[in-house]
């Protein structure tokens, strides 16, 4: 009796919070920029509950079943492996129950095929210096001499491997790890350089204002304010 009782409690507890539920008024963000921005966060901070509702959110909103496994995908290269797969095997469980409720999404487009003679080297260190607003690719310097490793890792698969599969667009992959990062804390120097990468990719300041506000909605105010003073120093 009292175990039904606390379930039937606990039902009402989440059927109030989502009837009180307030819906951001962006002006510049899209219902599925928001998608992005809360899948990548609440997958890096492992929040498998509200993450659940977002992925079924993004779908809802727009996103293919491929765009939503691509930024699952994406949020390894700076979360790490375990949240990422954290991540998919919830999306695994909302795409298993939305298939028993004759829910048909759309599936979306494939990543087009490498080039012949892809030069991930050359690819990554491009993609790296477009990010950072740069016509030419600069010298090696700083942590690229001191780990030669971590450069041919960053350039090879990070800006190669993965920017290459144009499931996602440059402008999305920077919104999603700009989202990671925030979920992370802490990462001034990242967060930073990907805020400029951001707007090099086409964002605007106003809209990744807008960012920090969708990210105070699911992380909340600490989070915000973090990310908010670096985007305030930027020009």
């Amino acid at each position: 009796m009292k175990k039904n009782l606390f379930l039937i409690l606990c039902s009402c507890f989440t059927l109030f919070n989502l009837l009180n539920a307030k819906e951001l008024d962006l002006k510049l963000l899209d219902k599925k920029d928001q998608s992005i921005i809360k899948i990548s966060a609440l997958t890096t901070v492992g929040d498998t509950n509200k993450l659940y509702q977002v992925l079924n959110e993004g779908l809802d909103n727009g996103l293919s079943v491929n765009e939503v496994k691509e930024v699952l995908v994406q949020t390894y290269a700076y979360a790490g492996f375990p949240r990422s797969l954290g991540g998919i095997g919830t999306f695994m469980k909302v795409m298993e129950d939305r298939k028993a409720k004759g829910i048909e999404d759309k599936e979306g487009k494939e990543s087009s095929p490498l080039p012949e003679n892809f030069n991930k080297d050359e690819y990554g260190a491009k993609v790296r210096a477009k990010l950072a607003g740069q016509d030419k690719i600069p010298e090696p310097s700083g942590y690229q001499l001191f780990s030669p490793i971590i450069d041919t890792y960053l350039k090879e698969h990070l800006f190669a491997d993965i920017f290459v599969r144009d499931i996602l667009t440059p402008k999305q992959r920077e919104l999603s790890t700009i989202s990671v990062l925030a979920a992370l804390g802490n990462v001034k120097g990242p967060i930073a350089f990907h805020f400029k990468a951001s707007m090099n990719s086409g964002w605007t300041k106003d809209e990744l204002k807008e960012f920090t506000l969708v990210i105070k909605d699911c992380l909340g105010e600490k989070k915000a304010q973090e990310a908010n003073s670096v985007l305030e120093t930027l020009k």
